[in-house]
């Protein structure tokens, strides 16, 4: 893993060792009471995610405030720096909060209301953008044979787009609300999609159902917040979700063939034993877990 050099610390004005942190992608290092990551090739992001972050008023949610390099500038040398923010992901399992995740995205996205639209987000072309993209009609849909039929079940389930104010929302709150006692919650790598405020909730919905074993209890409890468009929301977030796993897959060797043999093994089952009847397969314990989201979404409409 790539390291700040001392050049760099000494830009931000820290002294000591970078110990890498858990979590995210692993690319994160903390030095003393500050967290540095790698701006990527996007500079123009990290540079526009700094001056929000180092404005936006704190009411009710924390963020790591960025602290700028010597040259005036928030990146140095391909380095961005805030200060480290405590906190800890809560266990999902053990002791979901998700109630408590989507109140800190709430607060988070009413200190974003006013935020413009930046230019960059329609200049994306990740998988994430795709995705997006695909789920509120702005983009074709180009899956995988395999995952087909749960995205027909979700274009249904969605509805017509709706016609609400939209804003910047953090798209990716379910891994990056941190929580620790005494202090509110922290959200950190900001993941900027403009949508309306009800989307972040929705997304962190859409992965408690995905890939957390969370049910209809978790549906009924935040969509009263929401209206009644809400369930169309969670069904574009899980869209969203399927179309950025559909090109994860595709980018990996004999990925397609992989999603083939999963769904033969899921059809020949009756979608009781597809883990077995396919080696254990991580692919076709995936494609029966949107199903099994699919199945919520239908019912609880």
């Amino acid at each position: 893993m790539t390291v700040p050099g001392r050049e760099v610390l000494d830009a931000f004005g820290l002294a000591g060792s970078p110990v890498r942190l858990a979590g995210g992608e692993g690319r994160s290092v903390r030095v003393a009471d500050a967290v540095l990551k790698p701006t990527g090739p996007d500079v123009e992001f990290a540079e526009w995610l700094a001056d929000v972050l180092a404005a936006l008023p704190e009411d009710g949610f924390r963020v790591g405030r960025p602290l700028r390099a010597r040259t005036g500038l928030w990146t140095y040398a391909g380095w961005t720096a805030s200060r480290f923010v405590p906190g800890a992901e809560p266990d999902h399992v053990a002791a979901p909060r998700w109630l408590d995740i989507i109140a800190a995205g709430r607060a988070f996205h009413r200190a974003l209301a006013d935020v413009p639209r930046p230019a960059f987000l329609d200049r994306r072309d990740d998988w994430w953008a795709l995705g997006d993209r695909v789920a509120w009609q702005e983009g074709e849909a180009d899956l995988l044979p395999g995952l087909r039929g749960p995205y027909e079940e979700l274009v249904a389930l969605s509805g017509p787009v709706p016609r609400g104010r939209a804003q910047l929302v953090h798209g990716d709150l379910t891994g990056n609300v941190l929580f620790a006692p005494g202090l509110a919650p922290a959200v950190i790598d900001f993941s900027p999609y403009w949508r309306p405020p009800g989307f972040g909730a929705a997304v962190v919905v859409g992965d408690a159902l995905i890939w957390h074993g969370a049910g209809a209890e978790l549906l009924r409890a935040a969509a009263p917040g929401f209206g009644s468009g809400f369930v169309g929301h969670v069904a574009r977030a899980v869209t969203f979700r399927l179309v950025t796993a559909s090109e994860q897959l595709r980018a990996l060797p004999h990925g397609a063939n992989r999603l083939d043999q999963a769904v033969r093994a899921d059809e020949a089952t009756g979608g009781s034993g597809a883990d077995e009847a396919a080696g254990g397969s991580a692919t076709a314990t995936e494609i029966r877990r949107y199903r099994r989201a699919v199945e919520l979404l239908a019912a609880f409409r």
